[in-house]
């Protein structure tokens, strides 16, 4: 069998790759990563979610976005297209773009069984080498849950889990709240994947 040498890629050549690709990839590190199809409620959630703290941060000084907004780390070396994020204005690119933003104040992300340890771990890690990131938000897709970290004046991260659709989650750098029910509207957790 013969092996195949790994090539790695500069991020400026990611960037041309990606604006004509068809298809979404992440870059990390060298890597261009081919990013799975998700599954209807992956979608259901992620829109629920962005849907609703995109109308409560409606004429504040708050964009968002999901999953087709690029975000750069570059302690990381790190593009990816976070599931909802949230970047207080004004909007900061990274340099030399306009389609590639580097200071969201909030992520979530919808986990999946092929991403919630990347998600948690090597994710969150890269996540928080982002001087303006404050918040960050997991939300399973497979049942109603969904823990909360954010960060406090002394950089220590402090961590809430939810799972009662009654409960009201606030979010401690955004100025809004949201029904853990609203999140998972629509979606059937008896559907098997």
């Amino acid at each position: 069998m013969q092996l195949q040498e790994q090539r790695y890629y500069s991020p400026e050549e990611y960037l041309e790759f990606e604006v004509n690709s068809e298809e979404k990839h992440e870059y990390i590190d060298g890597q261009i990563i081919q990013m799975a199809g998700g599954t209807p409620d992956h979608s259901q959630i992620a829109l629920n979610f962005g849907g609703i703290i995109n109308a409560l941060l409606k004429r504040q000084p708050y964009r968002v976005s999901t999953t087709d907004q690029r975000l750069w780390i570059p302690t990381r070396s790190i593009l990816t297209y976070p599931d909802v994020m949230v970047v207080k204005t004004p909007l900061e690119y990274q340099e030399g773009r306009r389609d590639t933003l580097i200071n969201p104040v909030f992520i979530a992300e919808v986990l999946s069984k092929s991403t919630k340890s990347y998600d948690r771990d090597e994710k969150f890690a890269a996540y928080r080498t982002i001087p303006s990131f404050q918040e960050y938000v997991l939300i399973d897709q497979y049942k109603m849950h969904v823990e909360q970290y954010y960060k406090t004046d002394n950089n220590k991260w402090i961590f809430s889990e939810y799972e009662d659709e009654d409960v009201l989650l606030s979010f401690a750098c955004i100025p809004c709240q949201v029904l853990l029910a609203d999140i998972y509207d629509k979606v059937d957790f008896s559907v098997e994947e």
